[in-house]
């Protein structure tokens, strides 16, 4: 395959979610004339999930942009140290330091809407006699936690279709910052129940990346889409200067 000109912009989802929540992204992104990919996280841990993300970067020819919503941006922190990364861009998500959990990153702040309504489920562990634990959402809380201004249809269709973060995940310490090496772009959602936005503010100031402020539910990419995708560009215009 030929290098092409502009980054591959590769989408990372969040917990509770796949890359259906950039459904209102990605078609602008195309339009733009922009390759996209928009890989479906395992959700399992935080390693894991960064490797596998890793190993689709490398196969990807030419420059790449990370973008990591929610539990994505913890994602592309690890990932994001693959050498053809040269952006990243945070969507109310965690930008996490070198030997940080997203526990230990929440734990700094007053805990959101969510934490009171999530629910533990256990789930066998492929070789083992021990069980692993899937987190997920209250279905009647969801619209109203995640996507108060998103489409209420469609609201109801994501609480009933969440894919299970496993809580391995909140434990994991990151074994790398990428933002520390690589150019970065925040998005806080100033009216987000699912993370504080005090926990995105906090994350994006510490590692001093450029951030924006956009009067939003968790789910930015829905109901704010042409925003993302500004941000989106102004990171591959960067990259392609």
């Amino acid at each position: 395959m030929s290098r092409s000109p502009k980054p591959t912009v590769v989408l990372v989802h969040g917990a509770f979610a796949d890359a259906s929540s950039f459904a209102q992204v990605i078609p602008r992104l195309i339009a733009r004339g922009l390759d996209v990919v928009a890989p479906a996280v395992p959700n399992r841990s935080l390693i894991g999930d960064a490797a596998y993300i890793a190993s689709i970067v490398r196969q990807i020819p030419g420059d790449v942009i990370l973008v990591g919503h929610s539990y994505g941006g913890a994602v592309i922190t690890v990932a994001g140290t693959e050498d053809n990364v040269k952006g990243l861009v945070y969507l109310a998500g965690y930008a996490l330091e070198k030997g940080e959990s997203l526990g230990e990153l929440q734990g700094r702040f007053p805990d959101s809407d969510l934490a009171a309504a999530l629910v533990y489920t256990p789930f066998p562990i492929e070789g083992s006699s021990e069980t692993g634990t899937d987190v997920t959402v209250q279905p009647d809380k969801f619209p109203a936690i995640f996507a108060a201004d998103v489409d209420s249809r469609l609201a109801e269709v994501l609480a009933v279709s969440q894919r299970p973060l496993a809580a391995q995940a909140f434990a994991d310490a990151a074994p790398a910052a990428a933002w520390k090496t690589k150019p970065s772009w925040g998005l806080v959602a100033s009216s987000d129940h699912t993370i504080n936005p005090d926990v995105e503010r906090y994350g994006y100031q510490r590692a001093g990346m450029k951030t924006v402020e956009v009067d939003s539910s968790h789910l930015v990419m829905l109901s704010h889409p042409e925003r993302v995708v500004e941000l989106i560009e102004e990171a591959v215009q960067a990259a392609s200067a």
